[in-house]
């Protein structure tokens, strides 16, 4: 039985993606600071432990890394820059080189779509330019490089570039793009646009653990960098299916609000790869996400829950001199 350590484990993505592990049969261990409390199955083993102090000699009892953690998303790197490359580009390097010294035979990196920046309205694979000029993504793209540079024969190294991910978990999240809007059209009656030209790749959180799946049940001879998304959408196009599917679901008129405002990141992508050497076949759509909110919206009806926002979450424990990763 393969033992599966999932560091950021106890996150928006690891929180979904953990008890999908499960259920295939094989163990699972979170290392995570629980900044937003443990909404994982009863039993799974929690190290609450910074990332940068886990050794090899604990590494040793497990078959493959998965790498969650780090600072999620634009607004908490632009917030503090240094903590942003610090936990998004050492970190990972430093997990990925303890886990192969500790014998780890494959290391799965959470990385993002971020690094490409902007495509000029063109589709972006793998081997397109990787051209950002914001925090997040060139650090994403630094972690993603340097696990990748200890790939070889006997330590398999994968790193997903996810659009963004949205839906629901039972570590909620309402920063992301998708679940914002629908947060503003219930509450407001509004769905809000900043600009409805830019595009963006967009990851149901059902599609993102089937890409965790399928890496780790990937071949051993298997590595690379992958695009994993559900579809590419504009801002614009994503709004009208929030608008759309909440008006079926509640029976009353949403009103979009257009604010035109300039957003230099822009990209779509190509998953063709993905689809090829893992087998990743994305099966949920804006209009899914929205039904998986809706349905799910009793869990997570308190707006106002600071956990739902990472950029406070951390603002917050910063204050407080907590560990941030």
């Amino acid at each position: 039985m393969k033992k599966i350590l999932v560091a950021g484990g106890a996150g928006y993505i690891g929180s979904a993606l953990v008890p999908k592990i499960l259920e295939r049969g094989y163990e699972v261990e979170v290392l995570d600071l629980l900044w937003f409390g443990n909404h994982l199955p009863d039993g799974v083993p929690v190290r609450r432990q910074n990332v940068m102090e886990a050794d090899q000699n604990w590494l040793s009892g497990f078959d493959q890394v998965v790498f969650l953690a780090g600072l999620s998303n634009d607004p908490m790197a632009d917030y503090s820059p240094s903590k942003n490359f610090v936990y998004n580009a050492a970190a990972p390097a430093y997990l990925a080189y303890m886990a192969k010294k500790a014998g780890v035979t494959r290391y799965i990196y959470a990385s993002s779509c971020s690094v490409y920046g902007y495509t000029v309205d063109e589709l972006y694979d793998e081997d397109s330019p990787a051209i950002s000029h914001y925090p997040y993504g060139i650090s994403k793209l630094q972690g993603e490089s340097a696990c990748m540079q200890l790939q070889d024969n006997g330590f398999s190294v994968i790193a997903l570039r996810q659009g963004t991910v949205c839906g629901y978990s039972p570590r909620m999240r309402l920063d992301l793009v998708v679940n914002t809007m629908f947060k503003t059209a219930i509450t407001e009656g509004t769905v809000r646009v900043n600009n409805p030209s830019i595009w963006r790749p967009i990851l149901a959180i059902q599609d993102a653990t089937s890409a965790y799946i399928r890496a780790i049940e990937a071949s051993d001879k298997i590595s690379g960098i992958f695009n994993v998304a559900s579809g590419n959408y504009t801002i614009g196009e994503m709004a009208d299916y929030v608008k759309e599917a909440l008006e079926q679901y509640q029976g009353k008129k949403t009103r979009l609000e257009i604010l035109n405002v300039s957003d230099l990141r822009n990209y779509k992508v190509s998953i063709e790869k993905a689809q090829k050497v893992l087998s990743f076949k994305p099966k949920h759509s804006v209009e899914d996400i929205v039904k998986d909110l809706f349905v799910n919206l009793d869990y997570f009806s308190d707006f106002d829950n600071t956990s739902y926002y990472n950029i406070s979450t951390f603002k917050l424990l910063e204050n407080n001199d907590q560990e941030l990763i």
